[in-house]
């Protein structure tokens, strides 16, 4: 039986296909970036790490925003950054979700020195504090009293 030789493909091709997930990603990509760019537009008083495009879904797009405070500075201006979206995406886009969530943080990622900082962060008590703290130590149940003196030893 042959050999079938098969033809290397060029991945570059890839990225050029029109059709795919990973056209599906830039496309999107593209898309959020020229939204963010509608905002910032918009809202110049607004700083960028003050709200995040979250997503886009059916007919919605999705804005999360650090406080309240700037949710509503984007209330105010929803029709304006309405309009300018309908236009740019020839009407695909009509709504906008302004969600508050404070946690929101463009880098969410723990850094392996921001652990080795927090390790070695020492927190200091007064020695009364800590007679304190041996005192009910003594009558706590055993798990608690390890935490307890760990916690007195820290005067020293």
């Amino acid at each position: 039986m042959p050999r079938k030789t098969k033809q290397p493909i060029d991945r570059s091709s890839l990225l050029q296909s029109c059709a795919g997930t990973l056209a599906q990603i830039t496309e999107k990509t593209n898309f959020l970036t020229k939204l963010s760019a509608i905002v910032r537009q918009t809202c110049p008083d607004i700083p960028v790490d003050a709200y995040q495009i979250a997503n886009f879904h059916h007919s919605a797009i999705i804005i999360e925003v650090k406080s309240s405070v700037w949710g509503q500075r984007l209330q105010f201006e929803r029709m304006k950054i309405t309009k300018t979206l309908n236009d740019m995406s020839n009407g695909q886009f009509t709504k906008i979700e302004i969600k508050v969530n404070p946690f929101t943080t463009k880098n969410s990622a723990i850094h392996p020195a921001d652990k080795t900082k927090d390790k070695y962060r020492y927190h200091h008590i007064s020695k009364s504090a800590a007679l304190h703290i041996e005192e009910v130590a003594e009558s706590a149940p055993q798990s608690l009293k390890e935490k307890l003196l760990r916690l007195a030893k820290l005067a020293r």
